[in-house]
């Protein structure tokens, strides 16, 4: 099983070597993207990633630095099956707002052939649990990165359960108090775009609960101008391994 890092940019200006958040678990059934923010397709296509086989998408929440990428995702897989004569799996997508779907594949429409396809898009709204549990188990938890309004909770994080392995990815969050009941686990991956990286450290390592290595991402410009720095101190707080998150990164897990 393998981590792919696409994008590990907060919602900042451009900045070079940097996008905006995404990932992808890579089973043997296929690729389980998280987030989709821009250029993701495209990082991940020059990482030798097989784009036909993307099998789920989880978007934690509608805000740019997410879901910037996720209509030139769904284009490009559709342009691969032209150009490799191949056929793409269907797609599940999960999101808390599935009206933001709703005009991204409206748009989509507009650009070519009314976007006709062999494959499918299934959109789910998003709600606490479990949201599939088949080649990999992921369970959803509301976050307070966004108030809720009449449609529901409109920010999560996710418990991703495979090969033996928990991974949780918190999302955009307030804080600890957001994530810690999906705790423990083997990997946390977590955002240091609204929090430094040494104040996460000591409240995870605080709390309790193990975790078997952090990984950083969705760095904001502090995070990005200062990275030694930042890493250093939260290292000297944290009992076990610390990685940040850099773009066309693969984490063997």
């Amino acid at each position: 099983m393998k981590l792919h890092i696409f994008g590990s940019c907060s919602g900042t200006e451009p900045r070079p070597g940097r996008h905006h958040c995404s990932f992808a678990l890579e089973t043997q059934n296929g690729f389980y993207w998280f987030d989709a923010g821009e250029n993701c397709s495209y990082t991940a296509y020059l990482m030798g990633v097989d784009l036909l086989r993307t099998r789920k998408i989880f978007i934690s929440h509608s805000h740019m630095d997410h879901i910037g990428g996720l209509g030139n995702l769904f284009w490009n897989i559709r342009k691969c099956c032209w150009v490799e004569s191949r056929e793409a799996c269907d797609v599940d997508l999960y999101l808390p707002e599935p009206a933001v779907w709703n005009h991204l594949e409206e748009i989509l429409k507009h650009t070519e052939e009314n976007f006709e396809k062999s494959w499918e898009i299934f959109p789910h709204k998003m709600t606490d649990g479990i949201l599939c549990d088949d080649d990999i188990k992921v369970s959803a938890l509301h976050n307070h990165h966004l108030e809720k309004n009449a449609d529901g909770w409109r920010s999560f994080g996710f418990l991703i359960e495979a090969e033996g392995k928990r991974i949780v990815y918190t999302g955009d969050t307030r804080g600890y108090a957001d994530y810690e009941s999906m705790l423990p686990c083997d990997i946390l991956i977590t955002e240091t775009g609204h929090h430094r990286a040494a104040d996460v450290a000591r409240t995870v390592e605080e709390g309790g609960k193990t975790v078997g290595t952090l990984l950083f991402t969705h760095h904001g410009p502090w995070m990005q101008d200062h990275l030694e720095e930042e890493l250093a101190a939260a290292k000297a707080i944290f009992s076990h391994p610390i990685i940040a998150a850099h773009d066309g990164q693969t984490i063997e897990l």
